[in-house]
C-alpha cells in the first residue's frame, strides 16, 4: 500500500493582499508551501508528493521550493483548476501507476504546522475506514445565520473545526471527486464529497496550531509558532 500526498497550493490569497500567492510568503525566510512539504518529505510513511500549482507559477514552484529544497518525493508539479476541488482532481488523475487501496492524504499548502504524529494518525484510521478528517472541537459557540438573524445554536459537543490532512483510499476519493466533476457539484471538502457516497469518515484529532494561513495576522502566528518551537527544540 503506497502513501502519496496531494498538496494543493494553487489557491490566489486575496485575503493576504500581498504582491505574490500566499504559498510563496516567506516564515523564517522559507516559503510557506516548503515548510508545509517538508513535514511530508520527512514521514518515513509518505512515499509520494505531488504539489498542485497555478500553471503559470510551476517553473517557479520548480525552481524556487522543490529543486532549492531537495524535496525528493515530490512526483510532479500539476497544473491547478478553477477551484480547489478541480486542482485536487486535476492531482488525482496525475498518479502515475495508482492502485484502489493506496492510501492519498490530501493536505493544504498553507498548513505549514502539521505534524509526522497527525500524519500517521490519519494513515491508521483512513486504513480502517472509508477516509480519515483530521479536525479539532471548536472553541466558540457558533451560530447559524440568515440575513442577519440568528435562527438556531447548534450544540456545541457536536461541532468540529475541519483541518487537513485528508486521508483516503485512492479509488474512493478518485470516484468521489470523477461523480462530483460529472454531476457539477461542488463540495466544501474532500470529505463532503465521499459523505456523498455514503461513506463513512472517521475524526482524527488535531492540532490548534495546524492552522490555514489565509490573512495577514495568520502570518503574525505562523512566526510566534515557530518561534515556539525552535525554543522547545533547543
Amino acid at each position: 500500500m503506497k502513501v502519496i500526498a496531494l498538496i494543493p497550493a494553487a489557491g490566489m490569497g486575496k485575503r493576504m493582499g500581498a504582491g505574490i500567492n500566499k504559498q510563496y510568503l516567506l516564515v523564517a525566510g522559507i516559503p510557506i508551501v516548503a515548510h508545509t512539504i517538508a513535514v511530508f518529505e520527512s514521514s518515513p510513511l509518505v512515499d509520494e508528493i505531488y504539489i498542485i500549482s497555478p500553471l503559470d507559477e510551476i517553473p517557479y514552484c520548480r525552481s524556487e521550493v522543490v529543486e532549492a529544497h531537495g524535496f525528493a518525493k515530490v512526483r510532479a508539479i500539476v497544473p491547478g483548476g478553477a477551484e480547489r476541488q478541480h486542482s485536487v482532481l486535476n492531482g488525482l488523475r496525475a498518479v502515475v501507476s495508482p492502485a484502489d487501496d493506496d492510501l492519498v492524504l490530501i493536505h493544504d499548502g498553507v498548513r505549514p504546522f502539521v505534524t509526522k504524529e497527525i500524519i500517521e494518525r490519519a494513515i491508521d484510521v483512513a486504513r480502517q475506514a472509508d477516509g480519515a478528517l483530521v479536525a479539532v472541537p471548536v472553541k466558540d459557540t457558533i451560530k447559524v445565520v440568515v440575513n442577519g438573524t440568528i435562527r438556531e445554536t447548534p450544540p456545541r459537543a457536536n461541532l468540529w473545526q475541519a483541518q487537513t490532512p485528508q486521508a483516503f483510499r485512492y479509488g474512493i476519493i478518485r470516484d468521489a471527486h470523477e461523480r462530483a466533476a460529472t454531476e457539477e457539484f461542488l463540495g466544501t471538502d474532500d470529505t463532503s464529497l465521499v459523505e456523498r457516497l455514503g461513506k463513512e469518515v472517521k475524526v482524527v484529532m488535531g492540532d490548534y496550531r495546524n492552522i490555514k494561513i489565509t490573512t495577514p495576522e495568520d502570518m503574525i502566528l505562523a512566526e510566534a509558532f515557530l518561534r515556539s518551537r525552535e525554543t522547545n527544540e533547543e
